[in-house]
């Protein structure tokens, strides 16, 4: 997954120094979404140069500044503010004595640029920019391989993108029998070389073509899933963007007295109005929350073209050359600047730990009332969804094990058989889905790939899709023919906590509403309602054993391993678990199913191996308790998790250590008892000395296969 941001000014002049600030603090916003290089494409301030005779027609604009770093976005911070300054006096001091924009770039290779002082002062009245953060899927973290790319010399058309071309290599070589040459390992090189193709192409005909005609022929070409953000100095001070899979938001910020908050009708009436405006195209909604709470969530297949100052929006369509234009109401952000920021915490990961307690809040609240639960997402499809022959919970990762917690709740208060999928596995064996089942996609970010194509193939054989997401407009929350969403806040550590927990208490909401008309289960329902309204101040009981595992990531952080042992309603606890040290801690840890300890597990057992021993009271609390005077015969080292109270209960002998937690409804616990888990994560993470947002190799939703 890769983050991308852009950012227009109309009619307001903008510093240099702003303009940057703007990107690059967007980059930063969305350095969750990807951390192994970045890029920024900015304007350069020459006028446009004379027309050179009978040469082909020049560029309306100069070539832009682009920057491409290895490393975190800092690194590309440094790398602009030491060159940018250097490289305009360069071009500035070498423009007239050049027939042609493609003989600066040489003169720029041939000096050493180390100049600090940057011309921050340059104004500009319009100015588009772009940047990018990326997660690597083709080529090596390099400068070479980041984004923007570029056309070619001259950079006649720069791109920056999140998805991946899965026809690139067919384009590739079409491209390179028309003289094209490949500097980058990337898919995504293939677009912008493909658009000046398609640029060149129109004007060897001796036509003229638009901006958005180039792309929209551009998007004829690609296959797989994609957002594109495209900037060309042959369209000066124009911005346009195009998706298929992935999410792009548009944000609308009218600086001429308009409250912020408001809500228009329809895109065109606000930008076409002449008015001084900032204007946002962003990957995720956290990048532009601090600059406006206007906010489009572009659809598919549409391509979204800023041109003076207004936005026009066109549905592409492969039957058609032409693409129509359609008409799209803004929508009102509800996100606040703080949900973005670290506040007085360490890591984001560390915040949203501690957040549990209002998360759960938010996400109960409006939906418990008078003994009942309201769930608008879902009011009109409860009769079919309480016909199905089957649930089929379908997910990835943090997603799947909260979907596996729910399991047995929804199957005890609805009587509907539940089956679990992992999305890839389901799309690999073309696992059965039937037009009688309800498909439930458990997603945070609502753009897991993987999740999407199971998605796809659900509709396609008939099946009723629900969709569980974190993320106002993703894919998932509008493909799906119904759905819930978990407001949990924005989650921006990469590791998930926050969104764990309140995916478990949605679906345990959901099952309370399916098996509403149900009489015989009444009592149990009452009692989990209780149980829910109790769990945000559970919660913050548990947060209280910080310093606890803190202590307790101490004594582990030179173990090599770790498992934890959980069955039940807990099994998921101990998946869940055992993943988020593995995530962040960079430790090794599997997550293990009780039942099955003496079916090959118990020959690891020893003094040295810590094991985690998940105990508290439910159906399964004798069977676990056996499970650990088993481990203990076999000089097993112990770390047992119980409801408090039951400490000797466990542990008879007072050998093992003991993590006491809250007793909630059993079905319930599995909230509960993670967040001592996460705890430990975060601190085996910190002592270990590695980077506890952004852990190696991965990223926040995995957009691509």
């Amino acid at each position: 997954m890769c983050g991308i941001f852009a950012y227009l000014n109309y009619n307001v002049s903008r510093e240099r120094r702003y303009v940057l600030e703007v990107l690059l603090n967007g980059l930063r916003r969305l350095e969750y979404r990807g951390y192994d290089s970045s890029g920024i494409a900015v304007d350069a301030d020459l006028p446009a140069p004379p027309a050179p005779g009978s040469a082909p027609a020049p560029y309306a604009g100069a070539p832009p500044l682009v920057y491409r770093q290895e490393g975190k976005i800092e690194n590309l911070v440094r790398s602009v503010y030491a060159v940018i300054d250097a490289i305009w006096r360069m071009l500035w001091a070498n423009f007239t004595a050049c027939k042609s924009h493609f003989q600066i770039l040489p003169l720029i290779l041939m000096h050493e640029v180390d100049e600090k002082d940057v011309n921050l002062d340059a104004a500009f009245n319009v100015h588009a920019g772009i940047a990018h953060t990326r997660w690597a899927t083709h080529g090596v973290p390099a400068p070479r391989n980041s984004h923007p790319q570029s056309s070619g010399a001259g950079d006649e058309f720069l791109v920056v993108h999140n998805g991946i071309i899965t026809n690139y290599e067919v384009l590739k070589e079409t491209l390179t029998r028309h003289g094209f040459t490949f500097e980058s390992d990337t898919d995504t090189e293939v677009i912008p070389k493909l658009a000046k193709f398609v640029f060149d192409k129109a004007h060897d005909g001796e036509g003229d073509v638009t901006f958005s005609q180039v792309v929209n022929e551009v998007m004829r070409q690609l296959e797989g899933a994609y957002a594109l953000i495209f900037k060309s100095p042959h369209y000066p001070n124009e911005l346009i963007a195009c998706k298929r899979g992935s999410t792009l938001i548009l944000g609308v910020n009218e600086l001429s007295g308009q409250k912020s908050g408001k809500s228009f009708n329809d895109v065109k009436a606000l930008t076409a109005n002449g008015k001084p405006k900032e204007l946002f195209f962003s990957s995720d909604l956290c990048a532009i929350v601090e600059h406006t709470k206007n906010y489009l969530a572009i659809e598919d297949n549409e391509i979204v073209h800023i041109k003076d100052g207004s936005v026009s929006i066109l549905k592409f369509d492969h039957d058609k050359e032409k693409p129509a234009s359609v008409q799209r109401a803004l929508s009102v952000l509800e996100m606040e600047v703080e949900q973005i920021k670290k506040g007085n915490y360490d890591h984001f990961m560390q915040k949203e730990i501690h957040e549990q307690p209002h998360s759960l809040t938010t996400t109960m609240r409006g939906r418990l009332k008078d003994g009942a639960v309201l769930l608008g997402g879902l009011k009109e499809h409860l009769k079919t969804i309480r016909r199905s022959r089957r649930v089929v919970f379908i997910g990835c990762g943090t997603s799947y094990n909260a979907a596996l917690a729910a399991r047995t709740f929804v199957e005890e208060l609805t009587g509907i058989p539940v089956t679990m999928e992992v999305a890839s596995d389901l799309l690999d064996r073309q696992g059965p889905i039937y037009r009688e089942d309800t498909a439930v996609f458990v997603s945070q970010s609502g753009e897991t790939a993987d999740t999407l194509l199971a998605l796809d193939y659900a509709l396609e054989n008939g099946a009723l899709c629900v969709g569980i997401t974190n993320t106002v407009g993703s894919t998932l929350s509008r493909r799906t023919h119904c759905g819930i969403h978990i407001n949990a806040g924005c989650e921006i550590g990469v590791a998930s906590t926050k969104a764990y927990t309140s995916q478990i208490v949605v679906m345990a909401m959901m099952a309370l509403a399916i098996g509403s008309d149900q009489i015989s289960t009444q009592a149990r329902r009452e009692a989990i309602i209780s149980g829910l309204f109790s769990l945000p101040s559970n919660a913050s009981q548990v947060l209280k054993l910080d310093s606890e595992m803190k202590e307790l990531a101490s004594s582990l952080i030179d173990s090599e391993s770790l498992l934890v042992f959980g069955r039940g309603y807990n099994y998921a606890t101990a998946l869940e678990g055992a993943l988020k040290v593995k995530e962040v801690a960079l430790m090794h840890s599997e997550g293990m199913f009780a039942g099955e300890m003496k079916h090959g597990p118990l020959a690891l057992v020893d003094e040295n191996l810590p094991i985690i021993v998940i105990a508290t009271r439910d159906a399964c609390f004798s069977k676990q308790q056996s499970v650990i005077q088993q481990l203990l015969s076999r000089k097993g080292r112990l770390i047992i998790m119980c409801s408090k109270g039951d400490a000797s209960a466990v542990n008879p002998g007072g050998s093992c250590r003991v993590i006491e937690v809250p007793k909630v409804a059993d079905c319930l616990q599995p909230v509960i008892n993670i967040i001592p888990l996460q705890l430990l994560a975060y601190h085996l993470t910190v002592l270990r000395g590695f980077d506890v947002d952004q852990p190696r190799n991965l990223a926040k939703s995995v957009t691509t296969q």
